[in-house]
């Protein structure tokens, strides 16, 4: 298993769980230096920084893209997957789509999380998972021309009212004939949800893409009441091989959260 950590550049998203806000030659550099091996981005808009400069910071830190987040277009525009509009869930599609292409140039895999959305007295929920199937297929289609998965987050109760646990967005994907799309285990909705962690995460196996990796509080692991041990057991199990990321509060400041961070996936021998 690999090492990541995250990198904002939304304003907006300022006191979100991202751990380095700095501009990006300084991020990167701080992730290489703490001996992280990947970092996961989270950018305004896809033609926020170009394809070409992110390779240059990739070459001189060594370090590689985990991940690229789509949660600005919520953030920013409040567009989702899901919208009741449908030249809003258009926009949201294409938004994403711009995003997938940018990170398949980079050889990672992009995420949907909030924009998924949910549903509400002006869409059923029958009709919110039928668009949410249907963007899904094509975000995998997107992601396939690029030879990488597309990533799909189950999110708390507070924050979708959609589908919130691993074995419910696994039989989701499968029912819907859905490929090239992987789940994402965001380790902090997973405490507020699943009944056993590893026990989700096993029945869940190879559908993972990709962890977020995050303590109870959605602080560095270790700073909460979450049993890091059986967790990297489970996934162990599974054969999983992708990235441990670590989407937490800078708290309490970022270079305490990275070395946090790096320190517990040493600790616990699971970097590669």
């Amino acid at each position: 298993m690999r090492s990541a950590v995250t990198v904002c550049q939304v304003p907006q998203a300022s006191a979100g769980p991202f751990v380095l806000h700095d501009p990006l030659p300084e991020a990167f550099a701080k992730a290489a230096a703490y001996g992280f091996e990947a970092v996961e981005l989270f950018f305004p808009s896809a033609d926020f920084v170009s394809v070409a400069r992110i390779r240059e910071l990739m070459e001189k830190h060594r370090i590689g893209i985990a991940a690229v987040g789509t949660g600005a277009g919520m953030v920013r525009e409040k567009l989702s997957l899901t919208d009741a509009s449908q030249a809003r869930r258009e926009e949201a599609l294409e938004f994403v789509l711009r995003f997938i292409a940018f990170a398949g140039q980079l050889g990672a895999p992009a995420i949907l999380g909030s924009m998924q959305g949910g549903w509400s007295d002006a869409v059923s929920r029958e009709n919110a998972l039928d668009y949410l199937a249907r963007a899904l297929r094509r975000c995998g289609e997107e992601a396939g021309r690029f030879e990488v998965p597309f990533l799909y987050e189950p999110l708390n109760r507070y924050e979708t009212n959609l589908i919130n646990r691993l074995e419910d967005a696994r039989r989701f994907l499968e029912e819907n004939g859905l490929g090239n799309v992987l789940l994402l285990a965001d380790l902090f909705h997973m405490n507020i949800e699943e009944v056993s962690l590893p026990g989700a995460l096993r029945e869940a196996g190879p559908t993972i893409g990709h962890v977020h990796f995050a303590d109870s509080n959605r602080r560095a692991m270790g700073l909460g009441h979450t049993d890091p041990i059986p967790v990297m057991e489970a996934l162990a199990d599974i054969g999983y091989k992708g990235y441990l990321s670590a989407e937490i509060f800078p708290l309490p400041d970022s270079d305490t959260a990275c070395r946090r961070t790096i320190d517990q996936i040493h600790r616990l021998n699971i970097t590669k």
